[in-house]
């Protein structure tokens, strides 16, 4: 930890310090009078104290994967300074800013969460609990704003400070640039806060809003559990190419079934809105089982997991639903319900023995072969049984919960 400042007597003390220590993250802190020039992505702590020009100069992309080039290429560096003056204040709060971006993977909604507001939970929560904050956002394009401004708007009653769009000079009593991440959906170890704290907040967003209208209404009482089907869009892998035929069996087994592929044109509130009040989930590993966030603690939740993919689904999804209190399922395919025999030998090792194949370097190759080669043809008699017990654990569930 690297800290600059000294102590003025009688007043706290001015500092800029900056923790490089952390593998997936830096965060830096200004504890003063702290001025944002948008045009110059430069934040001043003002000090008259200091004679002389600013010799305090840090640098800081505030995205929590710094192990990782390709998403940090394309997170804009800050600059932190410090002298007796900064630029003349424009807009003036009163609160903190807390300040990250918006770039790198954003847009994929599993790295929003896991990128974006899991680790925004983390760090309001460790570092300003219970206090009031003004959110600062660089690379905030206008449809990430629209599409979480209600969960935005949950972390903060201000409005949001775009360092790209604004052209005013902004001032707060201090400030907090970076998040804290803890790995895959994961919140501080030992901490208070759970995933479950966290989900609290996604119903404050986006529940009670009653936006039934794209789906069927919510479930009646006498009705069947409602099973989302989770579907994929056709040439960009993991692809249920017997889906039409797993959804009819699901139908046979007793679920009311709706096929969901989340798109931009679907709000995040009308997902809520369809997710929160049905008592079951199933789909292929990825991105889109994000909005397992948005299952009841206590329903089900089957996840089909492909070949080559198994400690990356149970990070990114098993771990996080049973942490929420979901009932979780695994669908581990068997080798004969992968695309990849096709293309690759049964004693090739892709096919074999993933895990010895990709080793510790989960590389783009190795993404390529698994995430976007591979489909699923389901074995339907196996998957039968599957959804079987996620249609008991349903039923059950909404038995008691409704």
């Amino acid at each position: 930890r690297l800290t600059f400042g000294e102590q003025r007597r009688g007043k706290a003390k001015q500092v800029i310090s900056c923790d490089r220590s952390h593998k997936k993250y830096d965060l830096c802190s200004i504890t003063g009078a702290t001025v944002v020039d948008p045009a110059t992505s430069t934040f001043f702590l003002v000090d008259p104290t200091i004679s002389g020009p600013g010799s305090i100069v840090e640098k800081i992309k505030p995205y929590p994967r710094k192990w990782e080039n390709f998403p940090m290429q394309r997170i804009k560096e800050l600059t932190i300074t410090s002298g007796p003056s900064g630029p003349e204040c424009e807009v003036q709060h009163n609160s903190p800013a807390i300040v990250f971006s918006a770039g790198g993977y954003t847009g994929n909604v599993f790295h929003d969460f896991n990128d974006g507001f899991i680790p925004l939970f983390i760090t309001i929560n460790s570092i300003y609990k219970n206090q009031d904050v003004v959110i600062v956002v660089s690379k905030a394009r206008d449809w990430w704003l629209n599409r979480y401004k209600n969960l935005l708007h949950v972390f903060s009653s201000h409005p949001i400070v775009t360092l790209d769009n604004d052209t005013s000079t902004h001032c707060f009593p201090s400030a907090t640039l970076g998040l804290m991440s803890y790995g895959f959906m994961a919140l501080m170890p030992n901490s208070s806060q759970t995933l479950l704290h966290f989900r609290g907040l996604l119903d404050k967003a986006f529940g009670h809003h009653g936006q039934y209208s794209i789906f069927n209404p919510p479930p009646k009482s006498d009705s069947p559990p409602r099973l989302v089907f989770m579907s994929r869009s056709k040439g960009i892998g993991r692809e249920i190419l017997n889906q039409d035929e797993a959804v009819k069996v699901a139908k046979e087994i007793g679920f009311d079934v709706i096929l969901f592929e989340p798109t931009g044109k679907i709000s995040l509130q009308q997902a809520y809105g369809l997710i929160n009040s049905s008592h079951a989930m199933v789909g292929m590993h990825g991105a889109a089982l994000t909005h397992s966030l948005f299952l009841r603690p206590g329903s089900a939740f089957m996840q089909v997991m492909p070949l080559g993919i198994d400690w990356v689904g149970k990070m990114c999804f098993g771990e996080p639903a049973r942490a929420i209190g979901i009932q979780y399922i695994e669908y581990k395919i068997k080798v004969e319900e992968s695309s990849l025999v096709e293309k690759y030998d049964k004693n090739d090792m892709v096919i074999k023995d993933p895990a010895s194949f990709q080793g510790r370097n989960w590389s783009f190759d190795v993404m390529k072969i698994y995430l976007k080669e591979q489909n699923v043809k389901l074995d339907l008699v196996r998957f039968r049984d599957y959804l079987m017990e996620a249609y008991s654990k349903a039923k059950t569930f909404m038995e008691k919960m409704g």
